[in-house]
C-alpha cells in the first residue's frame, strides 16, 4: 500500500507516476547516442541511482518500480526498487517502449489509481511522454539529465495527463562527486 494520501471529499483519485531517466553510462558520458546498444551504467552511473534511490525511499514509498529491459534502465531500477523496498516489474525494449508509451503509462496509471509509482527509462522515451502533456502543435525543448525526476500526474477518472515537473535532478545537489564530475547539474548527454 501506498504512503500517497487519499482523497478527501470531492476529490478525484489520481496516481502520480515518477519517471526517471537511468544512470549514466559510458556511452553517455562520450555524448554518444545508445540507440539499440545496451550498455552497463558507469561508475558515476551507479552513484547517480544510489542518490536518486535515497531521494526517492524518503519520499512517498512507490507501490512499484517499472523499468526498460534494457541494462541501464534496469540496473537503475533494481537499485531504486531495493531502496525503497518494493518490488521491480518488467518493461519492454526501447523500441517498444517508444511505440508505445503512452499507453503504457495509460495502463501502469490505471493499475495504481490513487498510488505513486516509479518507470525508469530512457532519454527519448521520456520526451515522448512529456509531449503527451504539450498543447497541438506545440514544440517544447526540453533536457532530461540522468537519473532526473519527470513527475507526471494522470486522472483516474478522465486519463487526462499533467506534467508537474521535468528534469528534477535537485537529488544531485550538494553532493561533492557528481557536482565536480558533472559541472554541477547532473547532467550528461
Amino acid at each position: 500500500m501506498s504512503s500517497t494520501p487519499a482523497p478527501g471529499a470531492g476529490e478525484e483519485l489520481s496516481t502520480e507516476v515518477v519517471v526517471v531517466r537511468h544512470g549514466e553510462t559510458a556511452w553517455n558520458a562520450s555524448r554518444i547516442v545508445q540507440g539499440q546498444m545496451d550498455p552497463e551504467l558507469n561508475e558515476a552511473g551507479r552513484q547517480q541511482a544510489v542518490v536518486v534511490a535515497r531521494r526517492l525511499s524518503r519520499e512517498a514509498k512507490p507501490a512499484a518500480v517499472y523499468s526498460s529491459d534494457l541494462k541501464p534502465a534496469a540496473e537503475t531500477a533494481e537499485i531504486i526498487a531495493r531502496a525503497c523496498g518494493v518490488s521491480n516489474g518488467g518493461g519492454e525494449s526501447l523500441n517498444q517502449l517508444n511505440e508505445r508509451c503512452v499507453s503504457c503509462l495509460n495502463k501502469i496509471a490505471q493499475e495504481h489509481i490513487g498510488e505513486r509509482v516509479v518507470v525508469v527509462s530512457h532519454g527519448a522515451a521520456i520526451l515522448e511522454l512529456c509531449r503527451h502533456t504539450d498543447p497541438p502543435n506545440s514544440f517544447i525543448r526540453r533536457h532530461i539529465p540522468n537519473t532526473s525526476l519527470n513527475v507526471f500526474r494522470v486522472s483516474g477518472v478522465t486519463a487526462q495527463w499533467t506534467l508537474e515537473r521535468c528534469g528534477d535532478v535537485s537529488h544531485l545537489k550538494g553532493n561533492g562527486f557528481l557536482e565536480d564530475s558533472f559541472g554541477g547539474d547532473g547532467s550528461s548527454a
